[in-house]
């Protein structure tokens, strides 16, 4: 009779439900098994559990992986690797590791360019493929990303959304004595605030709405926080940069309203860095790009060399993971401590962590 296990199983808009499932198998060649220390529940989650699917496949297996539908949840994960697939190198049983989510082909232009977060087959683990919150998962044993001594298995679980930030940061190019605009404080504009300062950036000012996570951006080291419900945020920032704008803005929100707002707060040539999902639209016109001479720019997730970056920074103190952890449960509760807490209590919560 085959092992099983408990795990958070997405079967549609509002319903996912915690269930028993087959423990994963003996790992194929090239993978690994985790057993999952910590989860952490992602934007992305919340926003499969509220508006999917969005990137869960619905109406035709993945390209990748196969996968089609139902799906265990879960990418922002530590454990321990209790077993190896054939010709498995990198890591070993025994080996504490912070995952990378991103499984890819390896053979597409931009896997060949090193780009793999962008795949053309990309499939995230908990999303394209059974993901980590349950006791066990299997992915590919290239996403391992060991965890060095000093980091914590509660902030190691962070290290996969402080690396979004991380990148969008990288892409942003040298930011060095520049001003900031970071639109968002949730664990991603955090994440990009705590590395857009580590980057050097001269001033960094955070457009937020929540009294809370306003809270948090200060303690994370915003030098400004300003609440677009009561000033006009354009004409602040123009304000306090002699009337021309910032020179470089995050968008990490993923709203209609945002999109537009990252260029619209920026000096002429400046650039507007696009981070968050967006389950709609926005109206925009472009000759607030081509009269201006203003860049966007579009990141997804990261690359272990982010990974690498953001553990460096989590060890000498220049990010930090816990200010941002707001709860910790058990699996059994995360749909109503979890998800549903996520929904009503938006302002109060940063991350919250779940122990499968």
């Amino acid at each position: 009779m085959s092992e099983t296990m408990q795990a958070a199983v997405w079967h549609g808009q509002q319903d996912v439900r915690v269930e028993t499932v087959p423990v994963p198998p003996t790992p194929q060649p090239g993978w690994v098994k985790i057993k999952v220390d910590w989860c952490g529940i992602c934007g992305s989650d919340l926003h499969e559990f509220v508006a999917g699917p969005i990137f869960i496949p619905m109406d035709a297996p993945h390209p990748l992986t196969g996968k089609q539908g139902s799906v265990i949840l879960g990418h922002e994960f530590t454990g321990t690797v209790v077993a190896v697939g054939e010709g498995v190198t990198n890591v070993k049983e025994g080996d504490f590791v912070a995952p990378d989510a991103c499984q890819h082909c390896g053979e597409c232009v931009t896997c060949r360019d090193g780009r793999y977060n962008v795949c053309e087959k990309l499939a995230f683990t908990g999303l394209h493929n059974d993901g980590a919150f349950a006791k066990y998962v299997n992915i590919p044993a290239e996403l391992c990303y060991v965890l060095p001594e000093g980091v914590s298995p509660e902030a190691g679980a962070l290290i996969e959304p402080l690396a979004t930030g991380f990148k969008a940061v990288r892409e942003a190019g040298s930011i060095l004595g520049e001003t900031v605009v970071i639109i968002g404080a949730g664990t991603i504009g955090l994440g990009t605030l705590m590395a857009a300062k580590a980057a050097g950036a001269g001033k960094t000012i955070v457009l937020e709405m929540s009294t809370a996570r306003t809270e948090k951006a200060k303690e994370c080291g915003a030098d400004i926080v300003l609440n677009p419900k009561d000033c006009d945020a354009i004409a602040e920032i123009k304000t306090l940069t002699n009337g021309s704008g910032a020179d470089v803005s995050f968008e990490c929100v993923g709203n209609k309203f945002t999109g537009p707002l990252a260029v619209d707060v920026l000096r002429n040539a400046g650039r507007a860095v696009i981070v968050g999902i967006f389950e709609e639209p926005s109206s925009f016109n472009f000759f607030s790009l081509s009269g201006t001479d203003k860049r966007v720019i579009g990141t997804l997730a990261y690359t272990l060399k982010d990974f690498q970056g953001v553990s460096a920074l989590l060890a000498n103190g220049q990010l930090k993971a816990e200010p941002m952890i707001t709860g910790r449960i058990e699996l059994e509760d995360i749909v109503e401590k979890g998800f549903v807490e996520l929904i009503n209590n938006k302002d109060e919560n940063i991350k919250i962590i779940v122990r499968p």
